[in-house]
């Protein structure tokens, strides 16, 4: 005990100046932002502006699925159409495993690409981004996690997400995960950023239901992470709160009505704008933890944020209670007449509602107890280097957060 209470010690004591100093960074570092095309059969008119661009051959990056759905039918027939070659590696899995990334290095070097297109979700879009970055630098992806670790930009890269919620197509990470060492590791560069993404809200009609939850919360918990947290700017404060608002109106609609086009256009513009906001703004301790969650365990990473994003809320209402009363106000689940502690309430309750509205779950199943120490100094220590909490977390307070998503006894 009095072992963990030096450690805590000296990491708030050692960090604090390290943050400041990367949120100074953050303000002016310039990212840039893909060229977006949005609205349906948008990603066909994607695949015609990639052949304008005379690339050799393309390397498309997806998963088994979506290949069996023929989701990619119309941005392919563009391809062929504007005479582009490309290849289809379509073997990503969820987390974006390292040995598959290997392969997909492999496969680009050998067919000769100058190209990627990422079409699926968060772990096919991070794939690419990092297929990319270790092809133009001749790294292992170990070799450049964390930040500018590679000399070279990668090769151009294009994106069409088919879930709404990590906004990987406008960020400057890619979040991998290592098997071998049961953890999710982060490549942040900001030349990952795609050159052009299509938002279209056909590829997303078929979302089951639990999917759609999910990654809608993924986007809720971005936009709410990046507000709360103490990096934000006048814009990315905007977007977060704009994020906030349409999600609101719309994931419940999309989880309802799979087919709405209007609900599944404005949540990919919802997750968009998240992306937008915490690729500034950074995240926080949600995501210290469901990363762990993640590489422990395989949690998806939207549901482990959808589990957690409550509860670290309300350890860090106090702190945040104005700025949680003005996300009741955009989320419309309060007046702005009412008062600051009221309000603040309302949207802590309004998060946990609309968990249960989406049949979002309150426990990881998979937890165990004995896996808390280890799961909580992990989140701590990546909250601590990376992340611009709003209210700190000791090893005891990340421990009783994890224990309140312990399974329930039988």
């Amino acid at each position: 005990m009095i072992t963990d209470l030096i450690e805590d010690v000296a990491r708030a004591q050692a960090i604090p100046a390290i943050k400041r100093a990367a949120g100074v960074v953050t303000r002016i570092l310039p990212i840039p932002q893909p060229t977006m095309m949005v609205g349906p059969d948008s990603s066909a008119r994607l695949g015609t502006a990639i052949s304008d661009l005379g690339h050799k051959r393309l390397m498309v990056v997806t998963d088994s699925v979506i290949t069996k759905l023929g989701l990619m039918k119309p941005l392919l027939d563009a391809l062929k159409k504007g005479g582009t070659d490309f290849v289809v590696f379509d073997e990503v899995p969820p987390d974006a495993p390292i040995p598959v990334i290997m392969k997909g290095i492999d496969r680009y070097n050998d067919e000769g690409c100058d190209a990627i297109l990422a079409f699926g979700g968060g772990s096919v879009m991070d794939s690419a981004k990092t297929i990319g970055v270790a092809v133009s630098n001749k790294k292992h992806p170990r070799d450049l996690v964390g930040y500018f670790r590679g000399w070279n930009g990668p090769p151009p890269l294009y994106a069409v997400p088919t879930t709404a919620g990590t906004g990987s197509e406008v960020t400057v990470a890619a979040v991998i995960s290592d098997p071998e060492n049961g953890t999710k590791l982060v490549i942040a560069d900001t030349r990952i950023v795609p050159k052009m993404a299509a938002l279209d809200p056909k590829l997303m009609k078929g979302l089951p239901g639990p999917i759609t939850a999910a990654t809608g919360m993924d986007a809720l918990t971005h936009a709410v992470e990046a507000y709360i947290g103490y990096w934000g700017t006048t814009e990315t404060d905007r977007l977060s709160l704009a994020a906030v608002g349409m999600i609101y109106e719309n994931l419940p609609i999309a989880y309802k009505e799979g087919q709405n086009l209007h609900a599944r256009e404005a949540m990919a513009l919802a997750s968009t704008y998240a992306g937008m906001a915490f690729t500034r703004a950074n995240v926080g301790n949600v995501h210290a933890i469901a990363h762990q969650l993640g590489g422990k365990y395989h949690v998806p990473h939207g549901l482990a944020n959808a589990i957690i994003l409550p509860l670290v809320l309300r350890f860090s209402a106090k702190e945040v209670r104005a700025k949680l009363a003005t996300l009741a106000v955009r989320a419309r689940v309060g007046d702005p007449g009412e008062g600051e502690g009221e309000l603040s309430e309302k949207f802590l309750e309004s998060v946990e509602n609309l968990n249960k509205t989406l049949g979002i779950p309150k426990h990881i199943e998979k937890l165990q107890e004995d896996d808390i120490p280890a799961l909580a100094k992990a989140a701590c220590w990546e909250a601590d280097t990376n992340y611009p909490v709003p209210r700190r977390m000791s090893q005891r307070d990340c421990e009783r957060i994890l224990r309140h998503a312990l399974p329930p006894k039988n």
